[in-house]
């Protein structure tokens, strides 16, 4: 009976936990009240969300019909010459300027060239960097991955992330960070499932410890 409520308390602070988590919405066509995707050339729409991001705990999800962009969530973070050709639509992007060390300010559109030099299947997806100017990370949605014309919106940037602190934790990221859904009632939360997994993962091992106790 001691392990059985020492089991709930452990699942219940799990689940506790996870209502301090943040999921950031995304559900609305990213140019909507614009001509962006009828002009010429590669256009970057700003006026972005100001945000506080927590890896550990938050997540990005993003309603798949106005973006274009299929789930599941394929994900890879890295530097730019080790990304795949393709099989993704999440980028976490770890470098921080090109290859010669000489982009100042390394802006959004950098990281799209740098992403779109290594990518070749096409594709909406979307993508974070961290922009030298601002000394921050930013959310980033391009109308295809693999073209370095493709209209950019910036979604957000992470206001908690910045200077050397924001570059360190750019490896940090993972799939559990974004989430993207089908429809208005599918709202997926990774970081609360994750949460409520490792409570129920720790109940196991105390009563395997039971057991043989």
């Amino acid at each position: 009976m001691r392990i059985m409520k020492l089991c709930f308390v452990v699942t219940l602070l799990a689940m506790c936990a996870s209502a301090y988590a943040s999921t950031f919405r995304f559900d609305t066509d990213p140019f909507a009240g614009t001509n962006v995707r009828n002009t010429p050339g590669r256009q970057v729409l700003g006026g972005e969300s100001f945000i506080s991001f927590v890896i550990n705990t938050d997540v990005f999800e993003f309603e798949s019909s106005p973006f274009g962009v299929a789930g599941p969530v394929q994900f890879v973070n890295g530097v730019a010459n080790g990304l795949p050709s393709g099989g993704v639509n999440v980028v976490v992007l770890q470098s921080f300027d090109d290859d010669n060390n000489v982009l100042t300010p390394f802006g959004a559109g950098n990281a799209a060239n740098l992403i779109a030099n290594q990518i070749t299947t096409p594709g909406a997806g979307f993508f974070i960097y961290f922009n030298q100017s601002l000394d921050l990370p930013r959310l980033v949605y391009s109308t295809d991955l693999s073209d370095n014309t493709a209209d950019l919106r910036i979604l957000a940037r992470m206001l908690n992330l910045n200077g050397q602190i924001g570059r360190n934790a750019i490896p940090d990221f993972s799939s559990n960070n974004f989430s993207i859904t089908t429809s208005a009632n599918e709202v997926p939360e990774p970081a609360s499932l994750l949460l409520f997994a490792t409570g129920l993962a720790t109940c196991r091992r105390l009563l395997r410890k039971a057991s043989r106790g």
